[in-house]
Order: structure tokens, then C-alpha cells, then sequence
């Protein structure tokens, strides 16, 4: 069942806890949600059972937060300012923070921020993912404004297919779209704690996730199967992220 806490302008946004424990807060991908990025195929079960307290946001414009269609809702890097929102509402001085994709992004850019976890995991994430975001950002704007009409066999058909199964608001995350700039490389060297860099073996959409980790300076790398899609959907992935962040 969602609780609701403040975004940073006040909006409700939606998170969900399971477990308890050591808190992990986790970060869902594009189009998607915490239901369907963490709880349906029990990757969030595995770190509970694990004894972590899963917090599980989703994010503005996704499941079931406000998804303002006002500009003034959408500053650069909101997401960065609604996660440092909910981390206050949650009072967390120590915590574990985990992001899928635009997740990943999130969690990259608010450690470079300032934000401090004890362990960072960026999944489904490459080194370009970050710093050539306005390239990917163009491959979305472009598949909202063709949605509806896009057949098999072109790059952005699954995009599309995820997205009618998700029912997101596409005013909302067009205008979200446009909240994160490009991720200088240099300023990775600001992600210090220790990282798992983790990626399905079919997984290159966001770039190379082996750049991504030899660009950070205390990151190792995992694979589990799988494509950016189904990569989620593996127990595989909750076992790295168990094993990950239950070390001392």
C-alpha cells in the first residue's frame, strides 16, 4: 500500500516499504514504477528477507505520484530534489541507495549532489547513459511524438509497447524528460562510496556499463541475464543486490 510524502515543491509522491531493517531506498526505471520495477518479480522480497527495509519511491510523473502538467513542476534535476525531499520526510542519516536506468541517473546525480549512502548500485546503466543523456533523451521525445504509430521492428516499438502497458501521463514525463542534463565525466569522481555497477548480459542501451565502472573510483562490476527490459524481471538481480550490499 503507497504512503505519500512532499516532493520538493509540495507535490504527494507515492513511495512503498517493505521489510525492515537496514534502509535501501530503490529507484525505479523510465515509464515504469516501484510495483513493477521491484515488487512483481520479488527482487524487493529478496533484500526484506535479507533484513533490508526496501523504500521504494515512485517517481514524479510515474505510478502513482502527481504528474503536474506545469513547467514550474519540472526543474533541472527534480527527481535529484524529490529524492533529497523524501530522504527528510524519512529522517535518514544512514542508508543504501539503489536506481534501475532513470534510476540510476537519479542516484548518480544526487551522490554527485552532495548525497552520501553508505553503498551506491547504479543498474541497467553505461557510461553514456550519463554523460550523453541528450542523445537518449531525443530517442524518448521522439517516441512520444510518433506514440501510437510505431510498428514492429523499429528501435523505438518496445519503448512504446512498455509505455501503453504502464498507462504513464505523456504530458507529465514529457515535460520530465527534459529535467536532466548531460553527467560530465570528470564529475563521476565525486561517487567515492563504494559501487556495483550492474547490467543484464544483453543489456546496451544505455551505453558500456564497463566504462561506466572503470570511470568511478571504488566500483565493480555484476551481470545478470537478460535485456534492458527483461533483466528486472531475474532473481538474479536481487541476489547481486543482496550480496552487494549485505558486505561489510
Amino acid at each position: 500500500m503507497s504512503e505519500f510524502f512532499p516532493g520538493f515543491d509540495g507535490a504527494p509522491l507515492a513511495f512503498t516499504r517493505l521489510g525492515t531493517g537496514r534502509p535501501v531506498l530503490l529507484l525505479h526505471g523510465l515509464f515504469s514504477s516501484a510495483e513493477i520495477n521491484w515488487v512483481r518479480f520479488g527482487t524487493a522480497a529478496q533484500l526484506a528477507d535479507a533484513g533490508f527495509a526496501c523504500l521504494m519511491p515512485d517517481l514524479r510523473a510515474h505510478g502513482a505520484s502527481a504528474a503536474p502538467h506545469d513547467a514550474a513542476g519540472y526543474p533541472p534535476d527534480v527527481l535529484v530534489r524529490d529524492l533529497a525531499a523524501l530522504v527528510a520526510h524519512l529522517g535518514l542519516d544512514s542508508f543504501d541507495l539503489v536506481g534501475f536506468s532513470l534510476g540510476a541517473r537519479t542516484a548518480a546525480r544526487a551522490v554527485i549532489a552532495g548525497m552520501r549512502p553508505r553503498r551506491l548500485v547504479l543498474a541497467g546503466m553505461g557510461l553514456e547513459g550519463l554523460a550523453g543523456w541528450a542523445q537518449r533523451q531525443h530517442f524518448f521525445l521522439d517516441m512520444l511524438d510518433r506514440f501510437g504509430t510505431i510498428r514492429p521492428g523499429d528501435a523505438a516499438y518496445m519503448a512504446q509497447q512498455f509505455l501503453k502497458t504502464t498507462g504513464a501521463d505523456r504530458t507529465a514525463l514529457r515535460l520530465r524528460l527534459g529535467t536532466m542534463e548531460d553527467t560530465a565525466s570528470a564529475a563521476l569522481a565525486a561517487i567515492t562510496m563504494p559501487t556495483l555497477v550492474l547490467c543484464g548480459d544483453q543489456d546496451n542501451d544505455n551505453g558500456s556499463a564497463d566504462r561506466l565502472a572503470e570511470a568511478l573510483p571504488a566500483a565493480q562490476r555484476a551481470t545478470v541475464p537478460g535485456t534492458h527490459m527483461s533483466s528486472v524481471t531475474r532473481p538474479e538481480l536481487g541476489r547481486e543486490l543482496v550480496a552487494f550490499l549485505s558486505a561489510d
